[in-house]
This record gives structure tokens, C-alpha cells and sequence, in this order.
């Protein structure tokens, strides 16, 4: 894959703990055409990094656009679940 189009979606999270989780629970999911769009997903501090490469920009866009619905959903689960997480966690 030549990737000519990109994207790069940055999440701040309240700590770094709530954004490990989340891209722990988005990584399972491997992209469905990784021949024509690559991922790459990494935490710094509370920050959660998503890099998206693709060779067409519809393919871009479909992936994106796939990945923000489950983003939403994570994050969403965490917030209302989370001070059961922490009290688990600890």
C-alpha cells in the first residue's frame, strides 16, 4: 500500500488510565481492508493518538467515519461505568 491520504485524530481523555482503556478496547478490532487503510493507535500522558493511512480517500473516510461510532461508544461506556472500573482497578 502507497498510503496518499491521511489523518490523524487526537482524544483527550481525563487520565491516562481512561485512554489506555479505550485504545485497549479499539484495538481488537483490526481495520476489515488493511491492504488499502493502515491504523496505528498509541496513549501519550492522557492523550489518545490515531493515525489513519490510506491509498484512497474513500476508503479514509469509510474507515473514519466506522472508527468514530465505536470511538463514541467506547468512551461513552467508560464514563458511565467508570468509577466501577477505578473501585475494580484498584
Amino acid at each position: 500500500m502507497s498510503p496518499s491520504h491521511s489523518l490523524e485524530l487526537k482524544v483527550e481523555y481525563p487520565s491516562e488510565a481512561m485512554a489506555e482503556v479505550v485504545r485497549a478496547a479499539l484495538a481488537v478490532d483490526d481495520e476489515l481492508q488493511p491492504d488499502k487503510v493502515k491504523r496505528d493507535m498509541y496513549v501519550e500522558g492522557n492523550i489518545l493518538s490515531i493515525n489513519f493511512k490510506a491509498n484512497e480517500a474513500r476508503y479514509l473516510r469509510a474507515s473514519f467515519s466506522a472508527f468514530m461510532d465505536v470511538l463514541v461508544l467506547a468512551t461513552r461506556t467508560i464514563e458511565e461505568f467508570g468509577p466501577a472500573y477505578k473501585l475494580a482497578a484498584v
